[in-house]
């Protein structure tokens, strides 16, 4: 459609405790017309514990994605894994798989939460598989609200020690992976989050040349790329 304006955000981390965060993203969402279209690559919310978890904070989310006026598209981050149909239905957007490929002026562009490419964390990937295999989202999700909810917070607390002990460089993604994930997926141009690095990446020297974008998390900013008029552009803005 001529004049669609297509723009990407992640790692928001949505929580009740930092409502700031919240009433930025809704504010964002408010300023959205028909001719655009949202893609969230994962982590809309720091927990998300299930479809069935219908909290007043969760609703107001649920209702201010509803009442967008663009399409808005979601992948799942490492931390909202539980998203599932219910919510996508009752929030009026559409669940992509990571990796997703989007069409941008004729060109395909890798779009991926990120997390995919760290392989180096060992630990982490581990932990990532698990988390994403079926058998167990079934096993945690016939499990009480009340025991995801502990569950998470332990899984947080183990998260914030993982990471507090591994060098970043670890953290980071895997230069092998990035080349090998443009290769496979026959890219040039890839969108992610997860890493909390915004940087607009560009080997030159790659033959054909390269292009890794990577989103920050909302915190005193707000990141966001926006694709309009043939361009990609990676940009901040304030969050008061």
């Amino acid at each position: 459609m001529t004049g669609t304006r297509y723009l990407f955000i992640s790692d928001l981390h949505l929580e009740p405790s930092r409502k700031e965060i919240s009433e930025a993203f809704i504010g964002y969402l408010e300023t959205l017309t028909r001719q655009d279209q949202l893609y969230i690559l994962g982590d809309l919310f720091e927990v998300w514990l299930g479809d069935d978890d219908d909290s007043q904070f969760n609703l107001s989310i649920i209702e201010a994605l509803h009442q967008c006026r663009g399409d808005i598209y979601l992948m799942h981050g490492n931390r909202d894994f539980l998203i599932g149909s219910k919510f996508a239905d009752q929030a009026n957007l559409t669940l992509l798989p990571d990796p997703f490929i989007v069409n941008l002026f004729g060109e395909p562009v890798l779009l991926l939460h990120g997390d995919s490419l760290c392989t180096l964390d060992t630990e982490y990937m581990a932990i990532r598989n698990l988390l994403r295999s079926e058998p167990f989202q079934s096993e945690l999700l016939s499990k009480t609200l009340s025991e995801r909810a502990e569950i998470a917070r332990q899984a947080r607390n183990e998260s914030q020690q993982h990471t507090a002990q591994t060098e970043l460089q670890i953290m980071d993604v895997t230069p092998e992976e990035v080349q090998r994930t443009f290769t496979e997926q026959h890219v040039t141009t890839m969108i992610h989050g997860h890493t909390h690095r915004p940087f607009d990446h560009f080997n030159e020297h790659a033959s054909p040349p390269f292009r890794r974008l990577v989103l920050g998390d909302w915190d005193k900013y707000g990141w966001q790329i926006i694709a309009a008029d043939n361009t990609l552009k990676l940009s901040r803005f304030p969050i008061a």
